[in-house]
């Protein structure tokens, strides 16, 4: 294994980053040439298939493994270098509870604490501030196997958060929760982030990465894509030269799908709620789709031009890589 390169440093205002970063297994490449800086406080949504590098990538950062190549920093340490340093400074929250069901929530707590070595005297005013932060009170007492999902998923951010690190790690933190139960963990994320603490988020839910301030997206172990969501969906890539993107308001969109898919110049066609999202060229077949639409919409139909979702983005960009890995 090569030594990491430590030439470049980030500046006092990221919080996170990688450069250069590859990571092998034999033969295998997980994770090749990733680079990317998270600002301080920022909620940063990293995105991709199963199997794309993103875990690898995780797993790098929090120090449970080296790199091959490039260096990795948090909070203006380098993650190699510095190991013990760097637990201090980070927290993980993982997508299955991992606390202990037979111990109250307190208790969960109080244990955390330790394990994190937060002294007695501070541990307890920091449970206090997470209890209140977190809504835990009416749970204190309550063994942790007998909560609900979401309150679950507070307990186990609150243990993340007990010895007050500066960079906090979730991964899929609202897989299998509620709705409610997700708007509200998300709530608490806004507001740790106004606290001072930088979010870095896995997740495969398009509203959630719409809700990050940064977001990158990986597959195939490259990252394709690194920017505001509002800057992804302007990529280059993703609406090329002579492209644009329409949304078809029908009805039975679904139904529509297969035929919409074969007309002259739709490049790609996906049901969106009670619509159809067209990529399509700019000389697509209009004609052709209003005389196929005719046909089953005694309704009416209507063409919209319309930016692509975050969906569309990652679903275009997954394609064109698979294109190219192809060739």
């Amino acid at each position: 294994m090569s030594k990491p390169s430590n030439d470049r440093r980030p500046s006092e205002d990221t919080a996170v980053a990688c450069y250069g970063v590859t990571r092998k297994f034999g033969d295998f490449t997980a994770v090749s040439e990733v680079s990317f800086e998270v600002p301080r406080q920022a909620i940063f949504g990293f995105l991709g298939p199963n199997g794309s590098g993103k875990s690898t990538v995780v797993r790098m950062l929090c120090g449970l493994l080296g790199p091959t190549a490039g260096s990795l920093w948090l909070d203006g340490l380098n993650v190699g270098d510095e190991p013990s340093a760097i637990r201090k400074r980070l927290g993980y929250m993982a997508q299955k509870f991992s606390l202990y069901s037979d111990l109250t929530v307190l208790e969960n707590l109080r244990f955390f604490a330790k394990i994190y070595g937060v002294p007695r005297a501070k541990a307890n005013q920091r449970i206090d501030e997470l209890v209140e932060l977190l809504g835990l009170r009416p749970y204190l007492s309550r063994r942790s196997g007998l909560l609900s999902g979401g309150w679950k998923q507070r307990l186990a951010l609150g243990a993340s958060l007990i010895h007050e690190p500066r960079v906090l790690f979730l991964d899929e933190p609202t897989a299998g929760i509620d709705p409610v139960a997700r708007r509200d963990l998300w709530d608490l994320l806004f507001k740790l982030s106004a606290m001072g603490v930088t979010i870095f988020v896995t997740t495969h839910y398009m509203d959630e990465a719409e809700r990050c301030s940064l977001v990158g997206y990986i597959y195939l172990s490259k990252l394709l894509a690194l920017g505001t969501p509002n800057e992804l969906k302007r990529l280059p890539e993703v609406t090329r030269e002579g492209e644009q993107w329409l949304e078809l308001h029908c009805q039975r969109p679904a139904q529509l799908l297969s035929t919409m898919s074969t007309v002259s110049g739709v490049l790609d066609a996906t049901v969106f709620g009670e619509n159809l999202h067209l990529r399509v060229l700019d000389d697509w077949a209009r004609d052709e789709a209003d005389d196929l639409l005719s046909r089953s919409q005694p309704a009416g139909w209507e063409f919209r031009e319309i930016r692509p979702s975050l969906e569309d983005v990652f679903v275009t960009l997954t394609r064109h890589a698979a294109e190219k890995s192809r060739v």
